[in-house]
């Protein structure tokens, strides 16, 4: 049983554009990434991506088949041995044409990301706008699986590569070797689709680290209700199947989990969340607009 998990839930009517399968979320987020509060702007510094060289021979490709990446700011002074990871969300492809869209996008292909990000929000250098963690080793882990950091399968005849667990594992291995293994504090996070990500991942990042490193985990919007709509369908059960299935998404999950329900289920982060090991901070919109319109739609 999860030792602590905390949970906040933001009540927040937000408005937003079509739920359309593949499409991300982006108003079920929360501030936690957003730009300051008080001026509605931030010149956070702009951080060059970097591409995991190694990861090609791991086959930790992105759906594409080119090399995954991430941008890494270096922390200082009191926070040189201190790192937040922060996995990106973007939504998911869950069958083979949404995938195929998507590897040519950057949420599919490093081809297509920007070469520089503004690191803003918990990510941000300033200390009047991120005073907790704006002297930390901040990196931000692109998504271009589709699958949450989940797949370990491919479709040879569509192009395709969902390697998104081994991309984890590259990322997190190159990491270390940048000097994350000497961490004395690390928190794992993400939103929306990185926030199922963060979730899932939690115990195994927390594995990564010597048991003196202060290790915890924040999921913003990372939690996606499983109930029927009012076409008596479960549409976000059959969007979720959909990339386990063809993703191979199952054999990544937490075993804690997927020992006592099916694979489907365990992409659900609630499935999760009772057997989390590790401090888990969940924060979460009480009314997702995103999840309101799938739940309350007819069709898709």
């Amino acid at each position: 049983m999860a030792s602590r998990v905390v949970a906040v839930i933001l009540v927040a009517v937000l408005v937003g554009a079509s739920a359309a399968h593949g499409s991300e979320p982006w108003w079920n987020e929360t501030q936690v990434y957003g730009t300051n509060a008080n001026s509605g702007r931030s010149t956070g510094v702009f951080v060059g991506l970097t591409l995991i060289q190694s990861a090609a021979a791991k086959g930790a490709v992105c759906l594409d088949g080119s090399l995954p990446g991430y941008h890494l700011h270096r922390g200082f002074g009191s926070g040189a041995n201190s790192w937040l990871v922060n996995l990106e969300g973007g939504g998911w492809c869950n069958d083979v044409s949404s995938c195929v869209f998507r590897k040519s996008s950057r949420r599919g292909s490093s081809n297509h990301m920007e070469r520089q990000l503004q690191f803003t929000g918990i990510m941000s250098n300033r200390p009047e706008e991120n005073p907790d963690f704006y002297n930390w080793n901040r990196v931000k882990v692109r998504y271009c699986d589709g699958g949450s950091f989940t797949g370990d399968s491919s479709n040879a005849a569509a192009g395709l590569y969902f390697r998104g667990q081994r991309i984890w594992q590259a990322a997190m291995d190159d990491l270390m070797a940048q000097g994350m293994r000497y961490a004395n504090q690390a928190l794992l996070a993400g939103c929306s689709a990185g926030g199922v990500s963060t979730i899932l991942h939690c115990d195994e990042f927390r594995g990564l680290f010597p048991s003196n490193t202060k290790v915890k985990c924040l999921a913003d919007a990372g939690m996606f209700l499983d109930t029927v709509d009012v076409s008596g369908r479960r549409e976000m059960r059959s969007f979720f199947n959909g990339i386990v299935r063809l993703q191979g998404s199952g054999r990544s999950l937490p075993r804690s989990c997927t020992s006592r329900m099916d694979k489907t289920s365990c992409f659900f982060p609630q499935n999760v969340v009772p057997n989390i090991q590790t401090p888990t901070f969940i924060l979460n919109t009480a009314y997702d607009v995103w999840q309101v319109l799938v739940i309350t739609s007819c069709c898709n």
